[in-house]
């Protein structure tokens, strides 16, 4: 399945007006958005967001409905959730996700 070209664009909106260097690259089957050199979110290829968060949340963030954590090769990554497409329902939940995602990112040194 590819990415939801719809929710990309979306994103894409959201983060006109961010400060920085904003880059689109497609990987891992989605399409990332990434801020001053880190990956921020991305629209995922199982549908949903992957969004980095800070791991310090990690509890509170993955009690949410609709929030997983992102794991590859049978490892969690931590900081990063995959945000189904159920829990993006409105613009306010969106909203939220690039908010939070936003935040974290801006907590890191660009690369």
């Amino acid at each position: 399945m590819a990415y939801d070209e719809q929710l990309a664009e979306e994103v894409r909106e959201r983060l006109a007006a961010v400060d920085g260097e904003l880059i689109e690259k497609k990987m891992f089957g989605g399409l990332g958005f990434m801020l001053d050199g880190n990956l921020v979110v991305a629209a995922s290829r199982r549908g949903g967001l992957l969004v980095r968060t800070d791991p310090g949340d990690a509890e509170e963030v993955e009690a949410q409905p609709g929030v997983e954590p992102m794991e590859s090769a049978g490892r969690r990554m931590p900081g990063w959730v995959n945000v189904s497409a159920d829990a993006l329902g409105n613009e306010a939940d969106l909203d939220a996700w690039v908010t939070r995602a936003l935040a974290f990112a801006a907590t890191l040194p660009p690369k």
